[in-house]
């Protein structure tokens, strides 16, 4: 173990998440996938291996400082881009059912060589647009928590992503800034699409202190039928 991988080790073990020396091989082996692949396309703008395991790997596990994810058993990615938050879940968390969905094919075809690389078993890539997964049977009002990173405003994230969550299970939005001002605009999206607002945390990176917010959504009820609209109508036409 290297003093990168001790540090990673050391800030999980501080929010009570130990990790054992196979998770670690895999976390290494993630980030050698993300440097090879990236040089053939844009998946990330941080490619020093120290940043990395922080603004990627630890940002993504922050998730569970905040939920209990041993009682997760399906979660749904949303526009996961090169994995995050979805891999590193699936890592620290291996009985989760994951599934990706992203709308561009050589992402999901670079998701695909890491989950043969890690040995993960129970992931489900899908190319696709979030808006018409979001209509299919055993997707729409399925997954106990969905997942969305630094994809789009709240008022548009609840729409690709709450259709994904069953009743009674929880939309978790990963922010940097502080999202006060779009969960306010995002009031009737929410109202619309059965969510509600439970809880939002705030914390710092380690080492550099950026800020992070994770929004916990519940959804309350089933989705209406008309949500998500067709393709490409909530990025035009938010419910703000």
């Amino acid at each position: 173990m290297d003093s990168i991988q001790q540090h990673f080790t050391e800030t999980l073990a501080a929010q009570n998440i130990e990790i054992n020396e196979q998770q670690l091989e895999q976390f290494e082996g993630y980030y050698q996938e993300l440097i090879t692949w990236n040089e053939k396309m844009n998946l990330t703008g941080i490619t020093d291996r120290d940043q990395v395991y922080n603004k990627h790997f630890y940002d993504s596990i922050s998730l569970a400082f905040y939920m209990d994810l041993n009682e997760i058993q399906t979660l749904a990615d949303i526009g996961s881009g090169a994995g995050f938050p979805g891999i590193p879940l699936k890592i620290i968390f291996p009985h989760i059912q994951l599934r990706i969905i992203d709308s561009l094919n050589k992402r999901i075809q670079f998701l695909q060589s890491v989950v043969n690389r890690l040995g993960l078993q129970n992931v489900e890539l899908i190319h696709g647009r979030a808006e018409e997964w979001g209509q299919k049977e055993g997707y729409r009002d399925h997954h106990d928590l969905v997942t969305a990173r630094a994809v789009a405003k709240l008022s548009v994230l609840n729409e690709f992503c709450l259709p994904f969550v069953k009743t009674g299970g929880t939309f978790a939005a990963m922010k940097g800034i502080d999202p006060a001002e779009e969960i306010q605009h995002a009031f009737r999206s929410l109202g619309l699409l059965k969510g509600k607002v439970r809880e939002v945390h705030h914390f710092q990176l380690p080492v550099e202190e950026s800020d992070r917010h994770i929004i916990l959504i519940n959804k309350e009820a089933a989705t209406p039928a008309r949500y998500p609209r067709k393709a490409g109508t909530p990025m035009k036409e938010p419910l703000g």
